[in-house]
């Protein structure tokens, strides 16, 4: 029988790329596909922040945080909520990621050039008890290079692997099948694309120009998940959750469609957790978007007063960045689909990041000086740039011109003066002295005693309607789709399985078309700085499970 390579990997992006590495290493003979053109290599990492979650790291213990294994584990576990009996694989992987995340993890990709921002962020820090949803410890941290810098070492090692001849790139090649032969799927069917210029994450070209069929002794599914695909997030879109938004934001460019995933069920793939998953709250339009809707999520600190679509504060503790799918779960049963920070501008100089490669061009450039400018500006000018051209953004210095602006910015007249001034000054009198009964006051004081957050994440408790720290400032936030926490079931091996629980021959899935792992290892929600991660440890699982199974 004679094959075109050892192992087929479909997917370009982190996951994809990772396997490819292993796989290049272990010196298997390997076609990577992807249906989008070579300059969109490394996929939706590329833009990301680069944020990875590390359990007592060196920078953790640098900034005076203890951390260790069995807390993460608690915190894993109290986030994922794992209540259903397909369930089993993916709190294995948990179980296996958290000792990866514990262990091997940093100093692996230390090896291999990466390197990280001195400072750990807090993401995703729950509010309920000690059981529940949350990092009990900051845990983010930012990869020097962003997104671009932790793609660097995967694709610098396959590109190695084309000099050497093991890897062929097949760029513009769509996968419309999988089939098997003698009961192993080792066939990869598929249309040839047009050849492209389309800058990277912009929309290029579905034209048709020929036909492919590909052999291998295994096949690797890396293909990403839904977000680009609203069809698809709706139909999806799970029942607890209420109707989906009717306006939403894409965190992810149009070619993030989920179609492979359809395509390996058709070969007898088990996909589960489909209603699983991790969709943004504080979605922001991109004034200069490189691909449709184009969404930014802000990262902010713990300061802004999140306001509903009729003016009335959001309930305890859904404060920025405590609970994302908490905080979206509320918001689909107000009735609207859009929520409104309101905050000033030494909040918003402070507290403000922009999530994204793009976004952040001084950690993205590896650049000390302009890391060390940003610190010292008023507002950073990623942020300043949408205060001055993004069209959910209302800057003004008196709070009735405020709240006609946000009106003005739905063209709906839903808030009215004197509520919104009831939220705000109901919260600054609880400024005045260090004793309140307002739990976001608090959680603010509690950031502060962080010495991460303090530096540069939480400006020090002042009123909001303070004039000295004016403008005033609004923002209108909307969901913004993002990730897949469902998908095709796998075991330890990253082999795909079938509704039967049997590993389907021949086929391997990893990265978010896995569900960062088993088919959902984060379960119902996410700790943050996961994802990456997910796609790293999966990857490399099927990359050298793979490699043993071939050759």
């Amino acid at each position: 029988m004679t094959y075109d390579a050892d192992v087929i990997v479909i997917g370009a992006g982190l996951a994809g790329l990772v396997a490819t590495a292993e796989l290049v290493d272990a010196g298997r003979k390997v076609i990577l596909l992807d249906q989008e053109p070579e300059q969109s290599i490394g996929g939706q990492a590329h833009w990301s922040f680069g944020g990875l979650f590390f359990v007592d790291s060196p920078e953790q213990r640098r900034m005076r945080i203890k951390d260790d294994h069995a807390l993460a584990l608690q915190d894993w576990l109290g986030t994922a909520g794992f209540d259903r009996e397909e369930d089993a694989w993916p709190r294995r992987w948990a179980e296996a990621y958290v000792d990866f995340a514990a262990g091997e993890k940093r100093s692996w990709l230390h090896g291999q050039g990466v390197r990280f921002f001195p400072v750990v962020g807090w993401a995703e820090r729950g509010g309920y008890d000690a059981n529940g949803h949350g990092n009990s410890v900051p845990r983010f941290h930012i990869t020097w290079g962003t997104g671009p810098g932790l793609v660097a070492p995967f694709e610098r090692r396959v590109r190695a692997g084309v000099a050497r001849g093991l890897v062929r790139l097949g760029f513009r090649h769509r996968v419309t099948g999988l089939s098997a032969t003698a009961g192993a799927l080792d066939t990869v069917t598929g249309e040839v694309l047009a050849p492209s210029g389309a800058e990277r994450g912009t929309a290029s070209s579905r034209e048709v120009t020929g036909e492919f069929t590909l052999r291998a002794q295994a096949v690797i599914v890396t293909s990403g998940g839904i977000g680009g695909n609203h069809d698809l997030v709706r139909a999806q879109w799970p029942a607890r959750l209420g109707t989906p938004p009717q306006r939403m934001l894409s965190g992810v460019p149009a070619h993030v469609d989920g179609l492979m995933l359809g395509i390996a069920e058709a070969a007898g793939a088990s996909h589960i957790n489909k209603d699983r998953m991790w969709h943004y709250t504080e979605g922001i339009e991109n004034w200069n978007p490189i691909w449709a809707r184009h969404g930014i999520r802000i990262l902010p600190g713990p300061s802004p007063l999140w306001l509903d679509a009729t003016g009335k504060r959001l309930p305890v503790p859904l404060f920025p960045g405590f609970d994302t799918l908490g905080t979206l779960d509320h918001i689909m049963k107000t009735g609207h689909d859009h929520t409104w920070f309101v905050l000033n501008q030494r909040i918003i100089g402070k507290e403000f990041a922009l999530s994204g490669s793009e976004q952040n061009p001084d950690l993205t450039g590896k650049s000390v000086r302009d890391v060390i400018t940003r610190a010292r500006q008023a507002v950073p000018g990623p942020v300043k740039a949408f205060m001055a051209n993004g069209a959910d953004f209302v800057v003004e210095r008196d709070l009735s011109a405020l709240v006609r602006g946000m009106n003005a910015v739905t063209k709906e007249d839903l808030l009215d003066e004197a509520t919104v001034r009831g939220e705000i000054v109901a919260r600054d009198r609880e400024i005045a002295n260090p004793f309140t009964k307002d739990l976001q006051v608090t959680a603010i004081h509690g950031a502060r005693r962080y010495l991460g957050d303090k530096l540069i994440r939480t400006a020090a408790p002042h009123r909001i309607l303070d004039p000295a720290a004016g403008p005033l400032i609004a923002v209108r936030l909307s969901i913004l789709t993002r990730k897949s926490l469902g998908g095709l079931e796998t075991d330890l091996s990253s082999r795909v399985l079938t509704g039967a629980g049997e590993p389907l021959p021949g086929l391997y899935a990893a990265g978010e078309a896995a569900g960062f792992g088993g088919g959902g290892v984060h379960g119902y929600r996410a700790l943050e700085g996961t994802f990456l991660g997910g796609c790293i440890f999966s990857g490399r699982a099927a990359g050298r499970a793979a490699a043993l199974a071939t050759g």
